[in-house]
């Protein structure tokens, strides 16, 4: 008879559901120092799936590393930190880039007996193979040089006497047996790392399958990873009671369903009609409360409608109030896999903050879905192009826009910025409004909607950067596929790169780590400093 114990190492790609481990760990590895946002992580990790890894020791996460493709340009000119990496996302990794660029690794200092460093530098090497790519760059640690500094001449020095043997630096030197190869100094990499003086060794591993000579070849194959979407331009009518009103949303679901569509999404406040059966008018108060009372049952029924019929619900919004009292417009996104996830509107409107007192809310992040992260900006948030950047530097490469406008010109503010989100974010834009009249229900009184779905504009896409779109005013279900492996041909090879060919060395937002906002994002991406062997790159 054979017996097996489980495995208790292994190396495996890392995914979304690794965040909060992988942030443990940075914690430990790197003490006292300003750790990654959860977004950040979430962001290198869809990004590039292939090229972040996790080490697990008895199932616990003991070793991270991050990897982005970039052009041999981008990795062998002088740059720091922050600029090569878009703030620690990796956004501006290419897939028709021949160079894999490492910039993050963390092990576990109390594992260091393992070669964990070791085993996660095999899995960048073995996809370098894979990918028949150049090779690996790197910018490693010189946590030696504070201490010699005054024995050497500057940094260069420093890490040429460390080639030769006269110096050993813990993560220099484990790079050099690693078979890297010096390529300089970059000064003032990353100006955290105290122990490096703020500099980094410039290292490059060479892939000794592919011809150095060799004039790359790095076409992104135009591929096909097809999603249905279909976006709902729902009428606004009374109902006689809530029953009445699901049976109005799960008509549209149905019928997306039957095209087989993976998502739908429906208009903004598109709860409201809830309140066409009250006998009384009610004041601004009343109503929401009114509305918070069908939440529990709106959540249900989204979710049995997702699990029913296999699609993904992107639920409008609903104006809520919340446990501690504030009232916020809440889009509750229903997925196929039975789990609901809510998005709160950031930027209430002037008309919404003084007539119905809704508060913005405090956090913005992707939802991970079985079709990629998404991400949801309601109406006047997709006027504000930090918020569709942010979403998509975690890796959104489709934003849902529900909305609701009662004039044209209130429509074309929302459609115009959402056309622009696309284009600069060279991403999938969704929008969803109502039409028809509602009356003595507030904020219902007329509407004018021309639901859509946008594209960026470049030569794999539609003409005019719309995939497809409803007629105005009229009730209707308008779907469209759209090719995910688009968008990632057009980042690194389109006519234009807006995403890759930001400044970095010029701008870059950095959202607030204010601790007051409970359930804000804990901050912008701050590098950690002080890495711990092996570390670097």
């Amino acid at each position: 008879m054979t017996t097996a114990t489980r495995k208790r190492l292994e190396v495996r790609t890392a995914v979304p559901t690794d965040v909060r481990a992988i942030l443990r760990l940075i914690a430990r590895v790197y003490p006292g120092m300003p750790n990654y946002s959860p977004a950040t992580v979430r962001g290198q990790i869809n990004n590039f799936p292939d090229g972040c890894f996790v080490a697990l020791y008895d199932a616990k996460v003991v070793g991270y590393c991050a990897t982005m493709r970039v052009s041999k340009g981008m990795a062998f000119a002088h740059h720091d930190w922050e600029e090569i990496t878009a703030n620690g996302f990796g956004t501006r990794h290419s897939a028709a880039g021949e160079w894999l660029y490492g910039y993050e690794m963390a092990v576990d200092p109390k594992l260091r007996g393992l070669r964990i460093g070791q085993r996660l530098y095999d899995e960048r090497k073995e996809l370098a193979e894979q990918l028949d790519l150049h090779g690996i760059v790197i910018a490693g640690r010189m946590p030696g040089y504070l201490r010699t500094k005054r024995k050497v001449e500057g940094p260069k020095d420093y890490l040429d006497k460390v080639v030769q043997g006269k110096i050993r630096d813990q993560v220099v030197s484990f790079q050099l047996k690693n078979q890297f190869e010096p390529l300089g100094v970059l000064e003032n990499y990353l100006p955290e790392d105290k122990q490096s003086d703020g500099h980094a060794a410039h290292l490059v591993w060479r892939n000794p399958y592919v011809d150095p000579d060799e004039a790359p070849e790095m076409r992104v194959p135009r591929g096909v990873e097809s999603v249905r979407l279909a976006t709902c331009q729902l009428q606004a009518r009374a109902v006689q009671d809530f029953d009445e009103f699901i049976r109005n949303i799960e008509y549209f679901v149905d019928v997306a369903a039957d095209y087989r569509s993976d998502f739908i999404i429906f208009p903004e406040l598109f709860t409201l009609p809830l309140l066409s059966f009250e006998t009384k008018k009610l004041n601004p108060m009343e109503a929401i409360d009114k509305l918070t009372g069908y939440t529990p049952r709106l959540t249900k029924e989204l979710t049995r409608m997702a699990l029913e019929y296999n699609i993904n619900i992107i639920g409008g919004s609903h104006p809520t109030r919340a446990d501690d009292g504030d009232i916020q417009n809440i889009a509750y996104v229903a997925l196929r896999d039975g789990s609901v996830h809510t998005q709160e509107k950031i930027h209430p409107t002037p008309n919404e903050a003084f007539w119905w007192n809704i508060k913005g809310g405090d956090s913005l992040d992707v939802i991970q879905t079985d079709c990629g992260p998404i991400g949801v900006l309601i109406c006047y948030d997709s006027e504000f192009p930090e918020l569709a950047r942010r979403l998509v530097d975690q890796g959104a490469r489709i934003i849902f826009v529900p909305f609701c406008t009662d004039s044209r010109l209130g429509y074309m503010r929302v459609r115009y910025c959402a056309q622009a989100r696309a284009i600069e974010n060279q991403c999938y834009v969704v929008m969803s409004g109502n039409v028809g009249n509602l009356p003595n229900v507030d904020n219902m009184d007329i509407q004018y909607a021309q639901s859509a779905i946008l594209t960026p504009c470049d030569l794999p896409f539609a003409r005019d950067g719309i995939a497809a779109e409803s007629t105005e005013n009229v009730e209707t279900l308008t779907m469209a596929d759209v090719n995910l492996a688009d968008l990632s041909w057009a980042r690194a090879e389109g006519t234009v790169r807006n995403l890759r060919d930001r400044r970095f060395d010029l701008y870059h937002i950095e959202w607030d780590s204010n601790p007051d906002h409970s359930h804000a994002p804990s901050g912008g991406p701050v590098p950690a400093g002080g890495h711990n062997s092996p570390g670097g790159g």
